[in-house]
């Protein structure tokens, strides 16, 4: 299942899928702020990558900064995936919206997006950042993700972005909300 969407001089795709297995030229990480591994999407893109090579690579990047903060990227080599890198970003926990959640979940879309820039990196895959265990409401979550997106295609800054949820529930939500915004 897909759907395809013009913004501007670029494209927003959502579909369900693995999003380990898109060869696209790089796919975004919903990290943890130590860059440890995970469950869900991080702990999947750190299998289908070689578990030793991304963590070696994750830890170094720590090792450097101490810790991600939310909103924020960095870029790793995408090692045993078939896209070239893995932009690493860590979404906000959801505590009622009263932290600053929507902002900072725009952020590290938008930031995501800045750094494939940085890097002539035209095509992006995204997961549902902090939708998982992070528990940000799927609806809110899908509007800043799709209208962050939005404005960065129109900007110029990658080519493509592709949502990549998990099942159709998710998918046909993601659809229905990106049908009004696009």
């Amino acid at each position: 299942m897909q759907k395809t969407w013009s913004a501007g001089p670029g494209r927003l795709t959502v579909r369900e899928g693995d999003i380990t297995r898109l060869d696209v030229d790089a796919i975004v990480n919903a990290a943890n702020s130590r860059l440890a591994g995970g469950g869900g999407v991080d702990g999947a893109i750190h299998r289908a990558a070689g578990i030793d090579k991304l963590q070696a690579a994750c830890r170094e990047i720590i090792r450097e900064i101490g810790s991600l903060p939310p909103g924020e990227t960095v870029l790793t080599p995408g090692f045993n995936l078939p896209a070239s890198h893995v932009i690493h970003t860590v979404g906000p926990i959801w505590h009622g919206g009263k932290d600053n959640e929507p902002a900072l979940l725009s952020n590290a879309y938008m930031n995501s997006l800045r750094l494939a820039q940085q890097h002539d990196i035209r095509t992006v895959a995204f997961p549902a950042i902090s939708c998982g265990v992070y528990g940000y409401p799927v609806e809110d979550a899908a509007r800043i993700a799709l209208s962050t997106l939005k404005k960065g295609l129109e900007s110029g800054l990658v080519s493509e972005a592709v949502m990549v949820l998990h099942g159709e529930t998710a998918f046909n939500t993601w659809s229905r909300i990106a049908e009004d915004i696009l």
